[in-house]
């Protein structure tokens, strides 16, 4: 003999499983007025992807130009180091002033090229601790300032539109012996 279910847990598995098929958009048995959530289940086929789309471009977009961004002022921020140190160095393996000067920008501009920036971008300021900046054992600070503007953006640069002011300085002693 077997057992059949009751009316009530009948009635609770053929909900159940309606639901379970409107939910999975599966085909729903025409029964008391369900047949509209099956039509409304059937236009909603393949709304998701364009849903999902829509988000992921929205969503997408400004986290990659965020990344972009932030990958610009650390290539920046490698420059800026790099020329301040390159500029120090040279600076004091010179023995004219005027040549040492000359010769701390264009090391300076070659750091700066190096990582995609332009001569106008960078800054260079070059101060000493004694009025002859050549003198054995005279300190010698080179500083390296570099405006990394927004990236992809066609007019930042006459529109002064800068993601970061990065500026970075080193200090090199003058040797006794040149």
């Amino acid at each position: 003999m077997q057992h059949s279910p009751d009316k009530p847990t009948k009635r609770v598995l053929d909900a159940f499983l309606r639901r379970l098929s409107e939910a999975l958009c599966l085909p729903v048995e025409v029964v008391d007025g369900f047949g509209d959530r099956n039509r409304t289940c059937q236009a909603q086929k393949g709304s998701a992807v364009v849903e999902f789309t829509f988000l992921a471009v929205l969503l997408m977009v400004p986290l990659v130009y965020f990344v972009v961004t932030v990958g610009q002022i650390q290539g920046g921020s490698f420059a800026v180091v790099g020329a301040a140190d390159q500029a120090a160095k040279v600076f004091v393996t010179r023995t004219d002033a005027t040549g040492a000067r000359a010769a701390a920008e264009g090391a300076v501009l070659l750091a700066v090229r190096d990582y995609g920036h332009t001569a106008n971008q960078a800054s260079v300021d070059i101060a000493c601790d004694r009025a002859d900046c050549l003198s054995a054992g005279a300190s010698v600070t080179v500083t390296v300032g570099l405006d990394v503007p927004l990236p992809m953006l066609p007019f930042a640069d006459s529109l002064h539109l800068n993601a970061a002011r990065l500026s970075a300085s080193s200090t090199q002693v003058v040797g006794r012996y040149q």
